[in-house]
């Protein structure tokens, strides 16, 4: 679908800002707590989109939950969050490539350099979704609302039987091909047409919500801590460790043996501290308890 440029002249995310004109002219301080009012409007925005926010978690546990796949893909800035949000589950949760994965308009060079046009081609935005299907989602990134290379990919996912999200800035994107639309209403940008900034925080906002209640509806999180974290790094190693002394209720020397012995697998575990148990033994409580370590601590 070609839109015209009295369209994009109109849309939200184009609009000059009454709050910034003759931003030029101002201080260095004056700026920064221009930008920085501006930013404050945003959580107010996203807060009000809640419910929406919500559907989207239960869309996409219910799709991973029944092994499918979620797809986030985007242009420009949405699409590094994209790769940034499909790039933090598997060490957070412990996802893999397949479960959560990213696609960035003009390919994995664009993430690092731009690509002029690579939104623009909406043929690459369908072809980015073939082999997805009924069982999939397909999470679309666009603050205009009306990127070609989203639009394109959100409808041919939604003809292949793909679950689908658009997370945009406009309020009422034009013939959206989306199933259910996110869409915090962030206002004009300081300078006009930057969706790098209120937008991409808006974006970033949204996507941080719908991957972390996800991964807490799937039991990847137990009270507050990320139970299914993957040590890939002494960080997340010690991160780990500290987690199942928490929870273990055990001394972090026995929190770090524990650790070793359960195969790196905090819910393993944390398991066999508070059951005494072998880690055979945990590992089978949690396969009944389908991998929620809460379900696993309250089984008689």
């Amino acid at each position: 679908m070609a839109f015209s440029s009295r369209l994009y002249a109109g849309l939200p995310t184009e609009r000059p800002n009454p709050r910034t004109r003759h931003i030029d002219r101002r201080s260095p301080l004056a700026i920064a707590r221009a930008i920085n009012r501006e930013d404050a409007l945003v959580a107010r925005a996203v807060g009000r989109q809640s419910r929406a926010i919500a559907r989207g978690m239960e869309i996409l546990s219910g799709c991973l939950r029944q092994r499918g796949s979620v797809v986030f893909l985007g242009a420009g800035t949405s699409g590094r969050l994209a790769v940034l949000e499909a790039a933090e589950c598997p060490p957070t949760f412990g996802t893999s490539p397949r479960q959560i994965r990213a696609v960035m308009a003009g390919g994995k060079a664009s993430v690092f350099h731009s690509r002029e046009g690579a939104e623009d081609d909406p043929k690459a935005g369908a072809r980015s979704v073939r082999g997805l299907g009924s069982g999939d989602a397909v999470v679309g990134i666009a603050a205009s609302g009306v990127t070609p290379f989203v639009r394109a990919a959100l409808k041919a996912a939604r003809e292949q039987g793909c679950r689908t999200i658009l997370v945009t800035s406009h309020g009422r994107p034009p013939k959206n091909p989306a199933e259910l639309t996110i869409s915090p209403e962030v206002g004009p940008e300081v300078v006009a047409g930057s969706t790098r900034m209120k937008s991409g925080t808006a974006a970033k906002l949204v996507l941080n919500a719908l991957t972390t209640g996800t991964m807490i509806l799937l039991g990847k999180v137990y009270d507050r801590w990320m139970v299914d974290l993957k040590p890939t790094s002494r960080k997340l190693r010690l991160r780990g460790e500290r987690i199942i002394s928490e929870l273990g209720k055990i001394p972090l020397p026995r929190a770090r043996a524990l650790f070793k012995a359960s195969g790196w697998s905090v819910k393993t575990a944390v398991l066999m501290a508070r059951r005494k148990s072998s880690r055979k033994n945990a590992e089978k409580i949690l396969l009944f308890s389908q991998g929620s370590l809460r379900k696993a601590l309250e089984a008689r």
